[in-house]
């Protein structure tokens, strides 16, 4: 029995295992889209999140360690019928896919199911691929929506304690006699007591 033990076999060997991911991650990385089973690409995507995060620090160690993780394979284009060599999946990690997410925290990746299945086992495909960068600039996170929301309460709140400091002095503007207006109100408000108790 295999209780708690993480991870799918995908009837594979260990050692297959391994290769294969890495080659759909080399892949990953090199098109920004791939068509997998599903199984596959639920397996491939928190290994791949976890170079593009290594790749955002952009260190030497992380550059080795995702040496070390992946391998550093060649990006080969054909023009004109012959190979040419592009550069390498490590350096389009390192150069591109990890500057594009900075501000981003996580979900670099997304699975879309697609309606086909494949002809010899009938398994059911899906496309992985990168987020682009101009959905990670749309979508914010709620803590960061939470905190422009706390910002504008407080610049509200200033504005009315500036608006109320702008009208206290108004209130109590002087008169020529040095008294304020409400001395002088209240000055009145006596007066007429007085005169009232002497009609009594």
């Amino acid at each position: 029995m295999r209780h708690r033990v993480a991870g799918r076999r995908l009837s594979r060997t260990s050692q297959h295992r391994i290769a294969m991911r890495r080659n759909l991650v080399a892949s990953l990385f090199e098109h920004e889209t791939i068509s997998t089973t599903i199984e596959k690409a639920k397996e491939v995507k928190a290994f791949a999140e976890k170079l593009i995060t290594l790749a955002k620090k952009g260190t030497l160690s992380a550059r080795r360690r995702a040496i070390a993780m992946l391998g550093d394979r060649d990006i080969i284009d054909y023009e004109d019928g012959k190979a040419v060599r592009k550069g390498t999946v490590i350096g389009k990690l390192f150069s591109e896919i990890g500057p594009r997410y900075l501000d981003r925290p996580g979900g670099y990746t997304r699975i879309i199911r697609l309606s086909l299945r494949r002809l010899g086992d009938n398994g059911r495909l899906v496309l992985m691929q990168l987020v682009g960068p101009e959905e990670s600039s749309k979508k914010e996170t709620k803590a960061a929506a939470k905190k422009r929301s706390r910002k504008k309460t407080k610049k509200a709140v200033e504005v009315e304690e500036t608006a109320e400091a702008e009208e206290a002095p108004e209130a109590q503007e002087t008169t020529e006699a040095g008294e304020t207006v409400e001395d002088k109100k209240s000055s009145e408000n006596t007066g007429e007591e007085v005169t009232e108790t002497k009609k009594q």
